[in-house]
Formats: structure tokens, C-alpha cells, sequence
């Protein structure tokens, strides 16, 4: 008797947790605890703060404290690779930038697969980069600029943020298409890159438009070009690059939204559509808007596919510039 109660029990006990976890697979009771957000980049950038104003809005949605913790470190492959290794349950996700798609292009060995062991949930935001100079440069549109550096080989410099970082590229990228002899010279941060600038000491510099957009309305700086496919809203009088007839210089930065691979496909679902109703909230859009972003929340499928065609078209960039794998 007692034998056939204590089995009784245990099979109750077992149909109740599977149960609990058809539920949670279900994505029904998805989160029903707080969630770790991994930003693999220091506080303060544009990524770290694109994945602070969602994780709060994202809170408030779905009910549950959605927490930002900041992994840096080896060009982001540390917190990258950390994600990687999280448990695939939905409660842990990662924050991912361009470096993401880039660094399996540029490093020989990365601790994560961006195709393999990570499941995309949605391209949050891009932000589209600009090209400025200092205001001593007589230059005021990018064909002066071109003429200027033309006339002057070895003259002039450029500023950029770190090896392989989508403003390095960019710059690469842009003396390789006009064939210019133009040296470029590495920071550890897009701020000291932008100080340099301010100073005159590097006078051309790709960046993130939120580094640089108080600077360029004071006079500080001069901004010639966007990379993005329009015009920047903050910068309506700023002509893209497409404008002025070149090709190849769109790219700037992404923020996707990823999970560990295996994670329940209902929890993708759940967290791609919840995202979807916090980019339509005014107060978000207007919050993007002045960081230069554009809200995207494209699905996953759309997202996967533009993680392939981007590690190829940066690993060509990369081979084509010269870049050496490190």
C-alpha cells in the first residue's frame, strides 16, 4: 500500500513539472523570473545604451525586472562568448552590436559561432555613422575633402575607434574606394578618437552620430556625410553618401537581440513580438531618434539572414582593405 501511494505520488509530482515545463516551452508563463541582458561593450556607448532603453520598456511590458550586465573585453568577444555558454531558456540574452558579424572575419579565433550557437530573436535599431572634420579643413562637401587629401598624400590622418570596429572599416573602406593616401590612426574608444579630432591633431574621423551631433550643431565639428540609406533626422541638412553618388559606405551599426541556440521557439516568438510593441511606443521612438537611431524589429528569420550576408560582406571588406587577421 504504502509502496503503491509513494508511487502515486511521484508520478503526480513528475506530471506537475512537466507541466511546468510544457508551460514555460509554451512560453505561456515566459519570464517568471527577472532575465539577464549580456551588453558585451562598457557602459556608456551607444549599444549599452540602446539595451538599457529596451530592457526597461521590455520590463514594464512582460511584467518582470529585464537587467542589463555589462561584459567587455577582448573587442566583445568575452561577453559574446559568455552569452554563447548561458543556459538556452530565455533567461539570458544578448545585446549584440556589428562587432558580432565582423569579428569572426577578423579574429582567428573567436569564443562563440554566430551562426551556431546563438538563435536571433530581432534587429533591434541601426545608427548609421558620419563623417566629420575639424573646421580648419577648407572642405565643405565630401568631393573638397577627396580634392584636399589628393593634394596633399600623407598630409592628412584620420581618427578611429579600435582595429576592426565599423568606423575603422568605414574609414578603410573610403580610402580604398577613392584611392587615397591618408593615414589612419587607432584609439582606444571613440572618445579619445573624437577628442583628437577636436583638437585638429587627427582632422577626419568616422563616427557614431550620438559621439558627435552636439559638436557638429556648435561649429566644433564639420559633418560632410551619413552612412546610413537617409537622411539623419538630427542632421537634416547632412546628405548621405548615396547622395553624393557613392556606393559601399551604408553600413553603420546594428543592435540585434540573440538568444543561446536551442532556446524554445516560442520564447523567440514571444520576445520578438513584445519588442515589436516597445519600438512603437512614442517614447522610445523619440528616444532612438536622438541617439540617430532607427527602430527596426525585423523577425527572426529576416534578422538570421542579414547575420549571414553581413559576416561575408565584412570579411570581404576586411581582405580587401588589408586588414590582417589577428
Amino acid at each position: 500500500m504504502k509502496t503503491a501511494l509513494r508511487v502515486l505520488v511521484i508520478g503526480a509530482v513528475l506530471l506537475a513539472a512537466g507541466a511546468a515545463h510544457a508551460q514555460t516551452v509554451s512560453g505561456d508563463s515566459y519570464p517568471n523570473h527577472a532575465v539577464k541582458v549580456i551588453v558585451p561593450f562598457a557602459p556608456g556607448g551607444v549599444t549599452d545604451v540602446v539595451a538599457r532603453l529596451w530592457a526597461q520598456s521590455l520590463s514594464q511590458s512582460m511584467g518582470q525586472q529585464i537587467y542589463v550586465e555589462n561584459q567587455a573585453g577582448g573587442a566583445s568577444n568575452l561577453g559574446m562568448g559568455a552569452a554563447a555558454r548561458q543556459p538556452a531558456d530565455g533567461y539570458a540574452i544578448l545585446v549584440a552590436a556589428s562587432s558580432f558579424t565582423i569579428n569572426p572575419g577578423l579574429y582567428n579565433k573567436i569564443p562563440y559561432d554566430p551562426v551556431r550557437d546563438f538563435a536571433p530573436v530581432t534587429l533591434l535599431a541601426t545608427t548609421p555613422s558620419v563623417l566629420v572634420v575639424h573646421p580648419s579643413l577648407p572642405v565643405k562637401s565630401l568631393e573638397e575633402l577627396v580634392a584636399l587629401v589628393r593634394a596633399g598624400p600623407g598630409k592628412y590622418s584620420y581618427a578611429m575607434s579600435g582595429v576592426g570596429t565599423p568606423n575603422h572599416l568605414q574609414g578603410e573602406m573610403f580610402k580604398r574606394l577613392f584611392k587615397l593616401d591618408l593615414t589612419t590612426v587607432p584609439f582606444a574608444g571613440g572618445g579619445p578618437a573624437i577628442q583628437s579630432t577636436l583638437g585638429g591633431h587627427t582632422p577626419i574621423a568616422f563616427t557614431a552620430m550620438t559621439a558627435v551631433q552636439s559638436l557638429v550643431e556648435s561649429g566644433q565639428l564639420r559633418a560632410l556625410a551619413v552612412t546610413g540609406t537617409r537622411r539623419f533626422s538630427g542632421m537634416p541638412d547632412v546628405p548621405t553618401f548615396a547622395e553624393r553618388g557613392i556606393k559601399g559606405q551604408e553600413a553603420g551599426t546594428f543592435t540585434g537581440i540573440l538568444v543561446p541556440s536551442g532556446t524554445p521557439k516560442e520564447i523567440v516568438t514571444k520576445l520578438h513580438a513584445e519588442t515589436v510593441k516597445v519600438l512603437a511606443l512614442p517614447a522610445v521612438k523619440q528616444q532612438l531618434a536622438k541617439l540617430g537611431s532607427e527602430p527596426i524589429g525585423e523577425g527572426p528569420d529576416e534578422f538570421s539572414a542579414r547575420i549571414k550576408d553581413e559576416i561575408a560582406s565584412w570579411a570581404k571588406v576586411i581582405a580587401d582593405v588589408g586588414i590582417e587577421r589577428q
